[in-house]
């Protein structure tokens, strides 16, 4: 009963967690004019993509309308500085627990100043929406806002360590889950074409589930003999494997592929050439695809190190069959990761160009760009935290039968 308890009280924490994060981002900052700011973020589509991640933090700037976002954009400026920075590769990789907490102090410190900018910049932002704009007012605002930042940091990383799935993603599943009342109140059927509509509706989003959960769990299998095993090849061979993701970044490649595109519809171009190119769907497609094709690798690159697993391979006395350890083993395992991260970042952006294609064809104006995102993102946090679940199950069973 114990054991029980554990996973139950690591499900409470999170949903209580989840709870106060909710009701933060509906406790307003003093001084702004919610009907303008309301009328403005319908209009614009930046703000709108903001606005989904935050669960409706930008519609009426409360405490926590930073919400998660500068946690995220500091780990991944974090991971890129330990790639540019040896020594930092260093601390991850061989001071083990004091090293990992190194890292996360720099991720956090990130975050302070990553949230710092955002709140100057929204302060900025909602001057002609507030009654009476003054220095004090910025200063308050940024103050409110960039704590709000650190204390969902804070809650995220206490979902991570105590509750259940990571404490990140699930913030973000949350506020996407809060957004889709909204959405689903959009569609009312009160025709027959209504009613086509929304089956059509439905039926592509359970393709984009399916779709999404084969690419989640596809992976290729890189089988592995050790040098204890080559008198019993036949049996062992094949079941000892590194397992290879289709789709290492999972959605994230798409998340910021959206954000870019949307960021430079914003862009004023003065050149009618360029502008005309720009506003092109054939150049719209061929930038996006490019695009996730690009943050695809990036993320591949840092999930996965070639090296480490070329050396942990030598270390106990495993190889690859056919290929020869140290350079040999690295080169074979990049070209497979190179394969399979380009198969997989074909199926993201099929994926999320899945409605516009439909929508082209049975001329009905479908989920498009970002709610696609947002689906995807659903399903890949469901099935994580699922799993981290039934890990916990296991463990719990196997520890009951040892006592």
């Amino acid at each position: 009963m114990k054991k029980r308890n554990k996973l139950t009280n690591r499900v409470l924490l999170t949903l209580i967690i989840l709870f106060i994060c909710r009701i933060g981002i509906f406790i307003p900052i003093q001084g702004i004019d919610q009907n303008e700011l309301t009328a403005s973020i319908s209009q614009n589509r930046v703000i709108g993509f903001l606005n989904i991640f935050s669960g409706g933090g930008f519609s009426t700037i409360g405490i926590f309308s930073l919400g998660i976002i500068p946690y995220i954009n500091s780990s991944i400026i974090t991971q890129l500085i330990i790639k540019i920075v040896p020594s930092l590769e260093d601390i991850q990789k061989n001071e083990g627990e004091v090293g990992k907490q190194k890292i996360n102090n720099i991720t956090r410190y990130l975050t302070f100043i990553w949230g710092m900018i955002q709140s100057i910049s929204i302060a900025l932002w909602i001057k002609p929406y507030t009654f009476n704009w003054n220095i004090n007012f910025l200063i308050d605002t940024v103050i409110t806002l960039t704590t709000g930042s650190i204390i969902i940091m804070w809650f995220a990383e206490m979902i991570t360590e105590y509750g259940i799935g990571n404490g990140a993603s699930m913030l973000i599943f949350q506020n996407i889950v809060s957004n889709i009342p909204k959405n689903i109140n959009r569609y009312q059927i009160s025709t027959l074409e209504d009613s086509k509509k929304s089956i059509i509706f439905i039926s592509v989003c359970i393709m984009i589930f399916i779709i999404n959960i084969i690419i989640q769990d596809s992976k290729r299998k890189i089988e592995i003999v050790s040098s204890k095993q080559l008198g019993e090849e036949e049996t062992l061979l094949t079941q000892n494997y590194i397992p290879l993701k289709l789709n290492q970044g999972g959605v994230m490649p798409i998340i910021f592929a959206s954000a870019t595109m949307s960021i430079s519809q914003y862009i004023q171009i003065k050149n009618n050439i360029v502008n005309n190119l720009v506003s092109s769907n054939l150049f719209y497609l061929i930038l996006y695809s490019i695009l996730i094709t690009t943050f695809s690798y990036f993320y591949s690159s840092i999930i996965l190190n070639i090296n480490d697993m070329a050396d942990n391979l030598q270390k106990v006395g495993a190889s690859i069959p056919n290929i020869r350890p140290g350079q040999d083993t690295i080169k074979y395992l990049q070209k497979i990761i190179n394969q399979l991260t380009f198969i997989g970042s074909i199926f993201l952006f099929i994926i999320a160009q899945l409605p516009l294609i439909l929508s082209n064809i049975t001329k009905i104006n479908l989920l498009q760009g970002l709610g696609t995102t947002s689906l995807l993102i659903l399903v890949g946090v469901a099935i994580d935290t699922a799993k981290q679940i039934q890990t916990y199950i296991i463990s719990e069973q196997y520890d009951n039968i040892m006592e």
